[in-house]
């Protein structure tokens, strides 16, 4: 797969809530992960632009991220702010 399992646990370690390799429940870590894979298929559809199964997951995992981030505004706003200063995404 294009995500090894190292690169995942130092996307939990370095945006996950507790700082640690295990943190994968956490929005935040959640959050970092959509939008790793997002940046990957986005990538893979500007040179294969007639793969429509790749640009349908790619939809759903932007409505994964979308719903994660509402849940973050809804719940604490200053975790929503930080998640979003420090993977440089934009509403």
């Amino acid at each position: 797969m294009y995500l090894a399992k190292e690169k995942k646990q130092e996307l939990f370690a370095n945006h996950g809530r507790l700082k640690s390799t295990t943190d994968t429940g956490s929005p935040e870590s959640q959050i970092a992960l959509f939008t790793y894979r997002i940046a990957h298929l986005t990538e893979h559809l500007k040179t294969n632009q007639k793969d429509h199964s790749s640009r349908l997951g790619l939809l759903k995992l932007v409505g994964k991220r979308r719903r994660l981030l509402n849940y973050l505004i809804a719940k604490d706003i200053e975790r929503y702010r930080a998640i979003i200063a420090e993977l440089n995404l934009r509403k």
